[in-house]
């Protein structure tokens, strides 16, 4: 085959993956517009405005070696 046929067959195929991609980000966009779908909670925050952590991480040192 010729070299510049499988760039144009490449590109072709870049072109239309990019405009299935922006179709599939459109129908996300208007979807969540309409409130068909939605975002997940947001999560709750403590008194100090920072996230909840899990159990299992609220007792971890500030630092952990270094200087």
């Amino acid at each position: 085959m010729n070299k510049n046929v499988v760039i144009a067959i490449v590109l072709g195929a870049l072109v239309l993956i990019a405009g299935v991609q922006a179709f599939q980000l459109f129908s996300l966009k208007t979807k969540l517009a309409s409130g068909e779908i939605s975002t997940s909670a947001p999560t709750q925050s403590g008194a100090s405005g920072s996230p909840q952590l899990p159990s299992n991480l609220q007792n971890l040192p500030n630092m952990v070696g270094g200087c």
